[in-house]
């Protein structure tokens, strides 16, 4: 998806048309419909088209980092650095030191082993000219008694991890309440796109499923879900993006 449809379909989803938006927003007709065709090469830079995404997010119920995020993406000119872009245009080549050896490393390295060959050397003299040690008997310790059948079948069934715990399969509910702000929402049911756009506070949405229910919410915060009856606990904070699937 571009960034441009994903403008479009939130807009049009808040039944917000292109002149209101370009009232509340100050951005001219003419440069939000080639936003939305996904050009923005007259927005006058990163910086300007930044700017130009918050304020449509704002208005148009989004969170402005998902636009900022596909904007950098598919768009930014300043993630290239400017040594690429001269090497690219044979502009500059990346320079390479010849390595040379010099004859200080051999010499080092000679001193090193000889070193270790005569320390070596002393060590195993003086090992063979000390006296051995008299042996000491000690008392060994009875061996252990082999375990019994039965303690090793106990141990072994303690040992084994419980089986998991499914569910059974059935029709999936999924209810959704923006009791506490807006949300962007995207709900597929068994494969298919059963909702997109955005869910504005106090708005009631139900799905239901005979296998799956699969969700991604932006500002999970905002809403109140309840799952084949049963409420569930907040899925994420203020702002976040949340993706679940339900069986």
């Amino acid at each position: 998806m571009t960034l441009g449809s994903t403008i479009r379909d939130a807009r049009e989803a808040a039944r917000i048309s292109l002149e209101s938006l370009s009232d509340s927003t100050s951005i001219r007709m003419g440069l939000l419909t080639e936003m939305e065709d996904n050009n923005f090469k007259h927005c006058g830079g990163d910086t300007y088209a930044r700017g130009h995404l918050r304020n449509i997010a704002n208005r148009i119920g989004l969170n402005p980092q998902i636009l900022l995020n596909l904007y950098d993406d598919q768009h930014s000119t300043e993630k290239r650095a400017m040594q690429d872009l001269l090497v690219e245009n044979n502009i500059m080549q990346v320079p390479r030191e010849k390595k040379t050896i010099s004859w200080k490393v051999p010499a080092l390295i000679s001193v090193t082993v000889l070193f270790v060959i005569a320390s070596a050397q002393i060590i195993t003299s003086n090992q063979s000219s000390s006296p051995a040690p008299a042996p000491t008997v000690s008392s060994s310790k009875s061996a252990a008694p082999a375990p019994t059948p039965s303690q090793s079948a106990a141990t072994t069934e303690s040992a084994a991890p419980a089986p998991a715990v499914t569910s059974k399969s059935g029709p999936v509910s999924l209810t959704l309440v923006a009791s506490r702000g807006n949300s962007y929402i995207h709900i597929i049911v068994d494969g298919k796109t059963a909702e997109k756009g955005s869910m504005f506070q106090g708005e009631t949405k139900s799905f239901t499923g005979k296998n799956v229910v699969s969700i991604y919410l932006s500002n999970p915060a905002g809403l109140d879900l309840t799952l084949n009856g049963k409420q569930l606990a907040p899925l994420g904070g203020q702002n976040e993006e949340v993706r679940r699937t339900f069986r």
